[in-house]
């Protein structure tokens, strides 16, 4: 921000993902850095040129007509507050007016909100993925939605000083109704239901609920949204349901050695009461399950192990 003029007409707002309960001091470091003041954001408050807002943890920072809105609605893409949701309040309210800014992240969050403002003829600009410190999120928005301008950070200031003044406000016009029905999601809370749910249902679980996830399809952009209103970007939703069958596969992995350690226990036993019919039986399954937790160990590893000891 430290390269924004003075006399900027138009509201910064600033989406860092912050973890819940965290404090941040992301504000004060903004209105030192820069000509224009910086606070953190609060509910219903005027949206003034020239000003800079920033989100606070564990809330959702929209815009609405003419103020802000501070809501603690559902995750998106794992976060709350996320990119994507301000994206498609600035979209839907100011349209062509926008002028949206994707920086340094991970994975893929401010994507489908940068679609939503380049659908309604606003300013996609995002930093060159080369400059960032976290390229995801620059490239995820390049290769799934595009940029107007793709420069360095240090650019992204003054570049956007210029765009807003050669900006002509126009009428920003009726926006799509799935545009509309996500949007009011985010500032009522209302539940979602059938009637009102954009997309249709789709074979997947939400990963925060495990309610039905409904497929979002915008062309080149494919989401997720369930009744309870969490919404997933494919690519974060791969990589959440990823981590699941790692954390299910080491779940696997420790109850099979548990059987394969009691089961030789139980061998041993046998053998020294001389129930060698038993025994060899308990001998038998310890090389089955041996096998099946080789095989787990080598998919969680990607190396093939050791054959263990099945005596």
């Amino acid at each position: 921000v430290g390269g924004l003029p003075a006399d900027l007409e138009a509201s910064v707002l600033v989406v860092l993902h912050l973890a819940p309960g965290a404090t941040s001091s992301l504000a004060r470091i903004l209105d030192r850095a820069g000509p224009l003041p910086a606070t953190a954001a609060t509910d219903s408050a005027p949206l003034e040129a020239g000003r800079i807002y920033v989100c606070v943890a564990d809330h959702h920072l929209l815009v609405g007509p003419g103020h802000l809105h501070v809501r603690r609605g559902p995750r998106e893409n794992g976060h709350r507050p996320a990119a994507d949701p301000l994206f498609r309040s600035a979209a839907m309210y100011y349209g062509a007016n926008v002028v949206g800014v994707i920086l340094s992240g991970t994975l893929s969050d401010g994507t489908a909100g940068l679609h939503a403002v380049r659908r309604r003829g606003g300013v996609a600009v995002v930093q060159d993925p080369a400059d960032a410190l976290y390229e995801g999120m620059p490239s995820n928005a390049l290769e799934y939605v595009g940029a107007d301008h793709v420069v360095p950070a240090t650019e992204i200031g003054p570049l956007v000083g210029r765009l807003v003044k050669e900006m002509t406000v126009v009428d920003v016009g009726s926006p799509p109704s799935e545009l509309q029905q996500e949007v009011t999601l985010m500032e009522s809370d209302d539940r979602v239901t059938e009637s009102n749910h954009p997309g249709h249902p789709s074979p997947w679980p939400c990963p925060d609920c495990n309610g039905v996830l409904w497929e979002i399809d915008e062309g080149n952009i494919l989401r997720f949204r369930c009744r309870v209103g969490h919404a997933w970007a494919a690519p974060d939703l791969l990589n959440v349901q990823e981590a699941a069958v790692e954390t299910a596969l080491w779940t696997a992995l420790r109850s099979l050695e548990d059987r394969v350690a009691l089961m030789r226990m139980l061998a041993q036993q046998a053998r020294s009461a001389g129930r060698d019919i038993g025994a060899r039986r308990f001998e038998s399954d310890v090389e089955e399950y041996d096998r099946s937790v080789q095989v787990i160990r080598e998919l969680l590893t990607g190396q093939p192990g050791s054959q263990m000891d099945t005596g």
